[in-house]
């Protein structure tokens, strides 16, 4: 890895601990205990199936109950908003120091090692992170529009739709989980804001390009007088809790205003 590489993926990481990553080289042989994370959107491997079904478990102990007293899709949905928040998190971190890679890695070209509780260990391309190291800028503010909503749009139709049409399959509306990506963008960019505030308006301009993508853009809505930032559909955790009475996050379509 090149100094430069290496310094953009320690800034990356400075940013939090869902910005954090690891890196390979491009196609090398997978190691203990690396894994590609295109398995998880691969119904035939069941490891999306494993995961939600920790999650589900992770979910009804909170509440003191057996795992099935958890609707399957809240489990779900909760995990595949953590799956998404982990991918988008650090390519926006790299947007906001730089931009957006013109060819985001797909799900094939990540790997991971599986955890609960918290961001788990994620690995990119480090052929991804050189390109957006020596990436010159755009000339023109038109034409750095055009490729980053090009980028922006190559992230959503690419790594983040395989993990929704996977989701998808246990019962959880696209409606919810296009929900779950908008949060997971704006996630991300309040976190960059908050752990280096001086990289707010090229984070929140990564982020609009996403936001304003077909994909997202009836996911959320976006007040311009205060950022404000409120998603159209709720994630369901609230149903974890006993009698489906928990809290919602403070994005969703349930908070009263």
């Amino acid at each position: 890895m090149t100094e430069s590489t290496s310094a953009l993926q320690e800034q990356v990481a400075a940013l939090g601990p869902f910005f954090t990553f690891e890196t390979h080289a491009a196609g090398a042989e997978l190691s203990v205990p690396w894994r590609k994370l295109s398995e998880v959107a691969r119904m035939e491997s069941g490891v999306m199936e494993e995961r939600v079904a920790s999650v589900r478990a992770a979910l009804a102990a909170g509440g003191g109950r057996p795992a099935e007293a958890v609707e399957l899709r809240v489990a779900a949905s909760v995990a595949h908003l953590g799956l998404v928040a982990r991918v988008v998190s650090p390519l926006l971190g790299l947007a906001a120091l730089h931009r957006l890679p013109s060819a985001p890695p797909t799900l094939d070209d990540l790997r991971w090692h599986s955890g609960l509780g918290g961001a788990f260990a994620l690995s990119l391309p480090r052929e991804t992170i050189a390109a957006v190291a020596t990436d010159h800028v755009v000339a023109t503010d038109d034409a750095g529009a055009v490729a980053g909503a090009g980028a922006a749009g190559a992230l959503l139709e690419g790594p983040v739709r395989d993990l929704v049409d996977a989701v998808a399959a246990f019962s959880v509306s696209r409606h919810i989980l296009w929900g779950n990506v908008a949060s997971a963008v704006h996630g991300a960019v309040a976190g960059i804001v908050s752990a280096a505030p001086a990289l707010a308006r090229p984070a929140r301009t990564a982020a609009l390009l996403m936001l304003r993508h077909p994909r997202l853009r009836d996911a959320h809505t976006l007040d311009p007088r205060n950022g404000r930032f409120r998603r159209r559909s709720c994630c369901l955790i609230y149903r974890a809790a006993p009698d489906a009475a928990g809290a919602v996050c403070g994005d969703c379509v349930l908070v009263r205003r």
